[in-house]
């Protein structure tokens, strides 16, 4: 039957369709004897809840060729454990499984170096800009207690998505709670809301200061600055709680492979089972007041800097004000670039590889990166960076 019309039998219920493959093949059920555990319990008898439902296999092709029938390929979206739901018979999901960025097994080794790497590198850049501001009393500024704070996201922000992918990495699978992965859901969110709105007011510091310059202590005094800090944690705790709670409503019944490094949005919304409209409402008006207005807020503070430092007479002057504002101009930038990729697009509920480089963009480069671009071209940070790396006290 498969054979004659394999297009046919490809597109029957998964009942009829195993009959069809025992029928051409009977070595298919026994096939499980064979094979490695996972490969075997997709095969065996005994589990056939595989009948039921198609997420438990996604491929099952087989060549039948001079009467000889070989296993292509084949993929199990691994269901189980479920838990019966207490109000009827489906089963609820109480864990996932992150698929990673390849299931290449050679590649597995490469990628852990990579991760370890990166995490590495970032949290010592982002602690030693952090040692360095507190140490340095020239450096003790509304920008730099931004900065400093900024630093500190960015470490949290790696640190809820990269030692759980490392941990995986090494166990070659990574099977997450259910608890597990809504909490990391909530954390990235949350850090990821207040490093939004720190580079808000990062812009609005610069804005003061370049033009406002006469009453800049006034308006960025220190009860200002912890105004400002709470604001920006309240928002994003909001923004983050909102979407937590609102997916944690959602039914997970059906596949539970997610198909990213961590856990997100657009990835667990395509395992859900329920209507996801009012979440994708959610993450489109959490976006805009997350990421659209800040950015609106960042533009017009920048041009308002950029007039006022072309006004600058000296030359010396203008090439040491640019280099200040155009580091934060280049973290802004690549945070809101790939952040805008991962929500905003009109393709953003569903998952795709392409997410996953957007997402190795968003938790690992710019968290990487935003020490080196500071630092760069602002000799008052190297010149800290230099004494607390070599252990000699700042000049008084």
């Amino acid at each position: 039957m498969f054979q004659q019309n394999p297009q046919g039998v490809l597109q029957q219920s998964p009942a009829v369709f195993l009959r069809y493959c025992t029928a051409d093949c009977p070595e298919f059920l026994s096939l499980g004897q064979h094979t490695t555990p996972s490969q075997g319990q997709l095969l065996s008898q005994e589990n056939t809840g595989y009948q039921e439902n198609w997420a438990q296999i996604l491929i099952c092709l087989f060549l039948i060729e001079r009467n000889q029938v070989q296993v292509f390929s084949h993929y199990r979206a691994q269901q189980q454990p479920m838990e019966p739901d207490a109000w009827g018979n489906r089963t609820t999901v109480i864990e996932f499984i992150l698929l990673g960025l390849t299931e290449n097994i050679r590649l597995q080794p490469i990628l852990l170096v990579v991760f370890l790497f990166a995490y590495l590198v970032t949290v010592g850049g982002n602690l030693s800009i952090l040692a360095a501001i507190l140490v340095e009393p020239k450096l003790h500024t509304p920008m730099y207690f931004f900065l400093g704070n900024l630093s500190l996201l960015d470490v949290g922000c790696i640190t809820v998505t990269v030692p759980l992918r490392l941990a995986c990495l090494l166990a070659h699978q990574c099977t997450v709670p259910y608890a597990t992965c809504i909490s990391q859901l909530f954390f990235f969110h949350l850090l990821a809301g207040v490093d939004c709105h720190f580079l808000t007011a990062m812009a609005y510091d610069r804005y003061l200061a370049f033009c406002q310059p006469l009453t800049y202590s006034t308006r960025m005094s220190q009860e200002v600055q912890g105004a400002l800090v709470g604001i920006c944690c309240t928002n994003s705790f909001i923004n983050a709680l909102t979407h937590t709670v609102a997916i944690s409503v959602l039914d997970f019944c059906g596949p539970n492979v997610v198909n990213h490094f961590y856990c997100d949005l657009p990835p667990l919304f395509q395992l859900s089972c329920s209507s996801i409209h009012l979440n994708g409402q959610l993450l489109f008006v959490g976006a805009t007041f997350m990421g659209v207005f800040p950015l609106i807020l960042i533009s017009v503070s920048f041009a308002h800097v950029t007039a006022a430092v072309l006004r600058i007479r000296s030359a010396e002057g203008r090439k040491k004000a640019f280099s200040t504002c155009g580091s934060h101009i280049t973290v802004v930038c690549i945070f809101y670039g790939t952040g805008s990729f991962s929500y905003m697009c009109l393709g953003s509920v569903s998952a795709s590889d392409k997410d996953k480089g957007v997402g190795i963009l968003n938790t690992i480069l710019s968290p990487m990166l935003n020490p080196v671009i500071y630092s760069l071209r602002n000799p008052d940070v190297q010149g800290a960076l230099k004494r607390v790396l070599m252990g000699k006290r700042p000049p008084e």
